[in-house]
């Protein structure tokens, strides 16, 4: 299967439009895509596996399987191994976020249980909360749980008038009003 336009532009892109065994550039030589590891020897169509290189140096280099890494690729290999770290990092770090905002839509919930010590909030219900904790510090929305337990209604009405109270300081927030 031949690789489409689009998946050879961006190798081109990221490979600097230059080859990278000789690192010649166009218009002095046409580049092509090569395989690092050859098709003929199982090698894939995978981006990880292309590379840019001129007409000459691939058409010398044919099926044989590099031994030595070309310094374009050390370099992307240096990048992907950064990114990787700091993908880590931040996989890690939204984790901790996470931990906390589930922490704190639990203890939103044992203020409501105060009143309702039967009633257990739906995990669709949690998930709205959490959504409210992109606009509303923990303060504000126990105090708009607090307003609505203050009403002394049902408990499936006080859930709604905590989410009207809670859409009325976003509304305040962002100047809705």
């Amino acid at each position: 299967m031949a690789l489409s336009k689009k998946i050879r532009f961006e190798i081109f892109k990221r490979d600097g439009f230059q080859c990278a065994y000789c690192g010649k550039t166009p218009p002095e030589v046409a580049l092509e895509i090569d395989h690092i590891q050859p098709k003929s020897k199982k090698g894939k169509d995978d981006i990880n596996n292309l590379i840019t290189a001129c007409f000459d140096c691939n058409r010398g280099k044919k099926n044989i399987t590099l031994d030595k890494i070309p310094n374009k690729l050390n370099e992307n290999l240096e990048i992907l191994k950064i990114k990787e770290e700091q993908l880590k990092e931040y996989n890690k770090f939204i984790k901790i976020i996470d931990k906390r905002i589930n922490n704190n839509v639990d203890y939103i919930e044992s203020i409501f249980k105060e009143c309702f010590p039967e009633y257990n909030f739906m995990q669709t219900f949690k998930f709205s909360i959490k959504r409210f904790f992109t606009n509303l510090s923990l303060r504000e929305i126990e105090e708009s749980m607090n307003i609505a337990l203050s009403k002394e209604i049902s408990a499936d009405r006080t859930i709604k008038y905590f989410c009207g109270v809670c859409h009325n300081k976003i509304k305040n927030k962002n100047g809705l009003y």
